[in-house]
């Protein structure tokens, strides 16, 4: 395969997230040997940081940097990609709320292939690229075979690709502001509104027990928070658990709650959706619980347990506690 290939960088705060690593390590996947360009759009002196980062995982960056792109707006960015990605190109994105904003419209203007939400791929054969999608909630995994010869917009599930380390030299900042020039929106971004941190703060704690709905009931609960105890975490959960109420919004881990970088995360009863996937940063030591076999979070577990969790959970703490 010879196209060129490219990884949009998402940051925030002016620090690369943690996807990005994971988009370096998917595309050499991708194209073995071939160079990869990070795309890098911002504004002030954030940008700069964010470029500074992305060097040292990519061996040129391209930078553009206008007050119209503070924050991500996929209005102002759809025209921007089109108008400066070669025919052809393999654009990569992590697989959050923009991407799925902005991807398929991209993939229209460059007359491009879309693949969304890809938790694995092969090496393509020729011009043929085989991946792995997820359908119903995880339940099912579609193979499919997608041709390259005109591009694709590609959008990977974070955690599915193991972060690439830094290269060896740094690579160079390309700036490529002036073709950011005479960008225009009809909406535009008003605040940020954080969300109230509750009772306990997960998104600072190194270890969570996070229960979804293969816990039950509500009731069931004190097996977590028991287990919990005997680890020195803090319990979290899925959306199905607030949804039901039985636990508090603030403890709700995924891409429509809190965003977590624990060193350990012990899934209970967790099916592994990318919405809850996708509030998981920092590849922290994923152990899963689940009764399920093909649950789809035992493709990024480090440790698998085919099991009862009201059965399994008890036990573990017993012997964390005998270990202590």
């Amino acid at each position: 395969m010879t196209a060129q290939v490219f990884a949009f960088i998402p940051h925030a705060n002016s620090r690369i997230d943690d996807a990005a690593p994971e988009l370096a390590a998917a595309a050499r996947q991708l194209a073995p040997g071939a160079p990869v360009t990070a795309l890098v759009a911002g504004d002030g002196a954030g940008v700069e940081a964010v470029c500074a980062e992305a060097v040292r995982f990519f061996p040129e960056v391209w930078k553009f940097a206008a007050a119209e792109l503070a924050y991500p707006n996929a209005e102002l960015l759809r025209p921007l990609l089109s108008r400066v990605l070669p025919r052809g190109a393999i654009v990569l994105f992590s697989h959050n709320t923009l991407a799925m904003d902005l991807g398929p419209g991209l993939a229209v203007k460059l007359d491009a292939a879309y693949l969304p939400d890809i938790v694995a791929f092969e090496a393509p054969e020729g011009q043929v690229l085989r991946a792995v999608r997820q359908e119903f909630n995880g339940q099912v995994s579609t193979h499919v075979a997608c041709d390259l010869s005109g591009g694709a917009v590609i959008t990977l599930r974070a955690g599915c690709f193991a972060a690439s380390e830094p290269l060896a030299a740094a690579g160079r900042v390309v700036d490529r502001s002036a073709d950011a020039q005479g960008l225009a929106a009809r909406r535009r971004f008003l605040e940020v509104v954080p969300a109230e941190v509750g009772d306990v703060d997960i998104t600072k704690e190194e270890v969570l027990v996070s229960v979804g709905r293969g816990i039950g009931d509500k009731e069931n609960l004190p097996v977590a928070e028991d287990l919990a105890e005997a680890l020195g975490a803090v319990v979290s959960c899925s959306r199905p658990v607030v949804d039901a109420k039985w636990l508090d919004k603030s403890r709700q881990v995924g891409t429509s709650g809190k965003t977590v970088k624990p060193k350990v995360y012990l899934a209970l009863g967790i099916s592994g959706s990318f919405q809850h996937m996708g509030g998981i940063k920092g590849n922290p030591f994923i152990v899963a619980v689940n009764k399920n076999p093909k649950a789809p979070i035992f493709q990024v577990a480090q440790v698998g347990v085919v099991a009862d969790v009201l059965e399994f959970a008890p036990v573990l703490a017993e012997a964390v506690r005998k270990a202590r």
